[in-house]
């Protein structure tokens, strides 16, 4: 009898900061359990903001359960990773610098009618440096420079020509792990742009919210796709912060969403997108970076993750 060929699959870790980020782990771990598959076996792992740390730790060899005793400070987890985790940043961003972050990132807004990065050009330079990141970096790494995986790609945005560069990827630009999360974490009006090689970069979510698309060229049987700031939920929310949240941010991003895994599914590339529904919403709250959120984020994925997933 012949030996069944397993699939190809890909993993994908969109943005959604600190809240965003402990749904992820939920549901990733929702995910590995269900496909009885540990994700750290994935062709490719490609992480933007929030995504991209948990990219890091995955490819560093940090495993789905581990990730989630120390989103509970469980201390059989290791201690950068339950740090990271319970230490968060606060849920107002530091006071930002004066000018805006990127005219290229504005006028790519403006062209493609993407109001987020249109605003995210125009917004203030950040006045915070994600100094958190560091110690996570250097523990997952040899000397600072990348994880061992052979395919981890964290993504971000050349605010010089507003392109998208997936650090990790080969031909892109070579940083060590902590430059790269610290461009990936670089929310306009939140965190200083990360400079490396003449070039300033921040957070690839200001043009797409996971960028799956970067993917299309492996020609990757699956691609699991866990997205945070995306929803398929289309009734308005409760509560001005969630209207907000919703009309301004997680709209645009589900269509932006919607057009990458069209593309995958003309080529064949079948993608299982994991996303927040109404339960999940509701417990994930407005400020994606309010750390009081982080613990129920992380707890109703594990509750509602499941049941959305085909056995």
């Amino acid at each position: 009898m012949p030996t069944r060929r397993m699939p190809r699959r890909g993993l994908v870790l969109g943005c959604g900061g600190t809240v965003g980020g402990a749904w992820t782990v939920g549901a990733l771990a929702a995910v590995a359990a269900r496909l009885d598959w540990d994700p750290r076996t994935a062709e490719v792992i490609v992480g933007t903001s929030s995504g991209s740390s948990i990219a890091a730790m995955l490819g560093a060899g940090v495993g789905v359960d581990e990730l989630v005793a120390a989103q509970r400070d469980d201390p059989s987890a290791r201690a950068s990773v339950r740090t990271f985790f319970t230490s968060p940043p606060g849920s107002t961003p530091p006071v930002p610098r004066p000018g805006i972050t990127s005219p290229a990132l504005a006028a790519y807004g403006l062209r493609r009618r993407s109001a987020i990065a249109l605003a995210a050009g125009m917004l203030p330079p950040g006045g915070g440096v994600p100094r958190f990141l560091d110690a996570l970096a250097d523990d997952l790494t040899t000397r600072g420079a990348w994880v061992e995986h052979r395919a981890v790609w964290l993504v971000a945005v050349d605010l010089g020509t507003a392109h998208r560069v997936a650090f990790g990827r080969p031909g892109a630009p070579v940083v060590p792990l902590r430059h790269a999360l610290h461009a990936s974490w670089a929310i306009p009006g939140w965190y200083r742009p990360m400079r490396a090689h003449g070039h300033r970069y921040a957070d690839g979510g200001m043009r797409s919210p996971a960028s799956v698309d970067l993917v299309a060229p492996l020609a990757l049987d699956e691609v699991v796709l866990v997205a945070p700031m995306v929803s398929n939920v289309h009734t308005h929310p409760h509560g001005v912060g969630r209207r907000l949240e919703s009309m301004a941010l997680r709209r645009e991003m589900s269509r932006t969403v919607d057009r990458e895994v069209a593309g995958l599914a003309a080529d064949g590339t079948h993608v299982l997108r994991v996303h927040p529904g109404a339960d999940d919403l509701a417990e994930m709250g407005a400020n994606f970076m309010d750390p009081r959120r982080r613990l129920a984020a992380l707890d109703i994925a594990l509750h509602t993750v499941p049941s959305t997933i085909a056995a």
